[in-house]
């Protein structure tokens, strides 16, 4: 410590002055006058403000793997014993070999390392202490301007002065180790590696205490000159960091930090460089559509900090480690199910979000395109850079129409009204919505000028109830339902279930709402349909689930959750969306356990949906044409390897639910839903729905059975075609053998052939079972011919002769 603040304040002041005038004998700036030396550096400043140093934020999956990260400055602060020892060595001796010994200022040392500097012709020994360096990356880690910046740099005597008396400052208020430990976290090693541990991952892919002499020897060299020694921009580069390297080693022999054998054996081995990429943001990212969602939660919820500056503050400098509900085999299997059926290439474009239902989190994102921009900044290629699971507010576009996925609140409205199982009505052919739509502000919102039709595929007029018309979606069904339970309740139920627009404008309340006339993003969906998945518990979806703060802090982030609907009516929808699967536009696409959900065909097949859970799993998927879902209809389009004349939600978005599903679910044990309270919801009745039933069995019956008998006709057909196994021979074998294999009764023998006289003359009337011909071919009377076999017609006349056997 100092014994007389004072003196050596004035003897520091003295040095520094003459420091300043050797190593730079041309400045400018303000001087300072001997009789005003004293009061200079007895009356001290307090010790600089220092804000937080900017570290990396880190986001990690659900198993706590890190998959991305956001920085300003690529640094992770690490105390004083999490650093090896050799490297505080290191640095001590090529920076300030005296730190330990004098009070701020190193009256000799600086002399000394001026010399040296001159005599060498270069840079060979610092000239500034260690406190004095660390005061200088303080007043520019913490300048608030330009100008505060440049004037921290600035090559003057006011600067050096400057930095001095705050440095006598720092002095008086930290222990040694505690100034070490904060030059090691602040220095700037280059590569972009700010602090010992950052660079310690970039050069070396190893932490800071697990450092080397070699490795701390080259990092110790590197501080001097971060730019030049920039070990990523070439080999001249990496020729000064070994040149620097070996001064460290040198110096470190001669403050007596190693032995000389010690220097001589590292100075021989390479600078063994495992240069660790750091990339910031989410375009590197294995997960980015995920890591682009948590980056927009951070930089849009007020939660983060009360300004979009203060937030991209906290995000990019707070050094915050963000644990997120990532699972890692949902996304996998997500991300496998869309790339099997479309590629990265194709202008569809197919989006998939899962969320865990009764807590909102959100499991996988996905999208078939890759994330980032396209070479030239094209529109369209393999490349987006919109967030295709998600909406606007996380970094979507404008999303697709959801279709005959919306069927479903108008669904839940009914049964909330007191709709039973098997209530219906009769349907008509087509529908003109003049009449009945009202929307929530009590305005008509009829629509005189439209004509709904059933959709290709998905039903057809006559009686329906609420069964037959969601398995078949019956858009007219649904048209007329949404009236009688009105159009206001249906939104309302929605809206309930957090349905929002993906633009994040208000709802479209128009009366084809309930075919979805709303544009939508997977994750708002998926979240939706969680919601019957949990019996009426809606959570807002929700991707961070814990963060810690650089002290060490945790804060959970709980699921935000409200009952958005009673569970018997939640059971009661999973029942009739059960039926999907078994009886419905799904039929015959299982997942192996007891599922529910629905499908989405958009008016014009402009877009196609699939959304759809279990009990312990929901997802949405999307497809449409990113160029624009009106102007470039999914009719007549190559998507992946298949062709489509129309896609439908069964067609393709359904597929890729069944297969993401059954991968994202392999480990868990299958659950199933609670049965409905029939007391309430059991015994309604349409008119005319048995009737139409049985009807519809009995043709779907007549139909299997002529399908049955075609495929018999045909396998007859097949069974009795002449001769199939030999005639195949007949290309491959030499005339005299196919002679033989078609020999007829009564035809001459050679006894010169080996075969004739293996093969003993029979009756002319005789078969003989061992020949395969006589065994496969049906006995036929004389002069019969077998009518217009297809043989008939490709062999020449006199083959046609033999093969059709006339017995002679």
């Amino acid at each position: 410590m100092l014994r007389s603040v004072g003196v050596l304040a004035v003897a520091g002041a003295i040095g520094g002055v003459l420091a300043a005038a050797l190593a730079a004998p041309v400045v400018t700036g303000a001087g300072l006058s001997a009789k005003n030396v004293a009061t200079t550096f007895v009356d001290l400043p307090p010790a600089p403000r220092e804000e937080p140093l900017s570290q990396v934020t880190r986001l990690l999956d659900r198993n706590g793997k890190q998959f991305a990260q956001f920085y300003e400055a690529n640094r992770t602060t690490v105390r004083l014993d999490q650093v090896a020892p050799v490297m505080r060595k290191a640095i001590v001796a090529i920076e300030d070999a005296r730190f330990y010994e004098h009070g701020g200022l190193d009256v000799k040392g600086t002399i000394r390392a001026l010399l040296t500097n001159t005599q060498a012709g270069g840079i060979k020994q610092g000239g500034s202490s260690l406190t004095q360096q660390l005061v200088k990356n303080i007043l520019v880690e913490g300048a608030r301007s330009d100008a505060e910046r440049d004037r921290a740099r600035a090559p003057n005597l006011a600067r050096k002065i400057t930095e001095l008396r705050y440095a006598l400052a720092m002095e008086e208020k930290y222990r040694k180790d505690e100034i070490l430990e904060k030059y090691l976290n602040i220095a700037y090693f280059g590569a972009g590696a700010h602090g010992v541990e950052a660079a310690a991952r970039r050069f070396f892919s190893t932490t800071a205490a697990r450092l080397t002499l070699t490795q701390a020897a080259t990092l110790a060299g590197a501080v001097r000159m971060p730019y030049s020694t920039d070990p990523s921009l070439g080999d001249r580069h990496l020729v000064r960091l070994r040149q620097r390297r070996d001064i460290v080693l040198d110096r470190m022999v001669g403050v007596g930090g190693i032995s000389a054998q010690e220097a001589a054996a590292a100075k021989r081995t390479g600078l063994d460089l495992k240069l660790h990429p750091e990339p910031g943001g989410c375009a590197q990212s294995n997960y980015p559509f995920y890591c682009y969602y948590v980056q927009r939660e951070l930089l849009s919820n007020p939660a983060f900090g009360n300004t979009p500056a203060k937030r991209q503050a906290r995000m990019s400098t707070g050094g915050l480690v963000i644990r997120t509900s990532l699972d890692p085999v949902a996304q996998r299997a997500a991300e496998h199910a869309i790339r099997q059926r479309v590629h990265p290439d194709d202008t569809q474009v197919a989006a998939e979000a899962m969320v865990e239902p009764g807590t909102g989190r959100i499991m996988a994102m996905a999208a078939s395109k890759r994330f980032g921009r396209n070479p030239g900044n094209k529109k369209n290629g393999a490349r987006t850079t919109f967030n295709l699971p998600a909406d606007m507010t996380h970094g979507g576009g404008m999303g697709f129409q959801a279709g005959s996925t919306f069927k479903v609140f108008t669904l839940a409205t009914a049964l909330k009204q007191g709709w039973r199982f098997g209530d219906g009505f009769q349907t008509p052919g087509e529908l003109t919505p003049d009449q009945g739509y009202r929307d929530c502000r009590g305005r008509r919102v009829n629509d005189p000028k439209t004509t709904i039709y059933n959709a290709s595929g998905e039903g057809a007029g006559g009686p329906h109830s609420l069964e037959t018309g969601t398995w078949k979606s019956v858009n007219i069904f649904y048209m007329m339902l949404e009236r009688k339970v009105g159009l206001c309740n249906v939104v309302t139920t929605a809206k309930s279930l957090g349905i929002s627009r993906a633009d994040g404008t208000p709802l479209r309340e128009v009366p084809t709402f309930t075919l979805g006339a709303n544009e939508m993003d997977p994750v708002t969906v998926a979240a939706a349909f969680a919601t019957f998945a949990a019996r009426g518990r809606y959570c807002r979806p929700l991707a961070i689930v814990e963060i810690t703060g650089r002290a060490g802090e945790r804060t959970q982030v709980p699921p935000a959750c409200e009952e958005a609907l009673d569970r018997p009516v939640a059971d009661a929808v999973n029942w009739v969306l059960g039926g999907v699967f078994t009886e419905g536009t799904m039929r015959g696409q299982s997942i192996g356990r007891p599922a529910a959900g629905k499908t989405g065909t958009n008016n014009g097949y402009t877009s196609a949906w699939f959304a759809g859970y279990t009990p312990d799993l929901a997802a949405a998927v999307s497809v449409g044409d990113i160029r624009g879902a009106y102007r470039y209809p999914l009719q007549n389009v190559q998507i992946g390897d298949e062709y489509y004349g129309s896609v439908q939600g069964a067609s393709l978005p359904g597929p890729i639910w069944v297969d993401s599903m059954q991968e994202a679910l392999s480990d868990t044990a299958p659950s199933g839903f609670p049965r409905p309270d029939m007391s309430r919801f059991g015994g309604g009745f349409t008119p005319g729905l048995k009737e139409a039933l049985e009807a519809e069995a009995k043709a779907r019956h007549e139909h299997e059975r002529f399908a049955r008998d075609r495929r018999r006709k045909f396998d007859h057909r097949g069974r009795f075609t002449f001769m199939d196994r030999w005639n195949r021979r007949d290309f491959r074998e030499p005339r005299h053998r196919r002679d033989v294999l078609e020999r007829r009764p009564g035809a001459a023998l050679d006894p010169r052939r080996p075969e004739d006289a293996r093969d003993p003359r029979r009756p002319e009337d005789a078969r003989d079972p061992r020949r395969p011909e006589d065994v496969m071919e049906p006995r036929r009377p004389d002069d019969v011919l077998e009518p217009r076999r297809p043989r008939d017609f490709l062999e020449p006349r006199h083959r046609r002769d033999r093969i059709n056997r006339h017995f002679r």
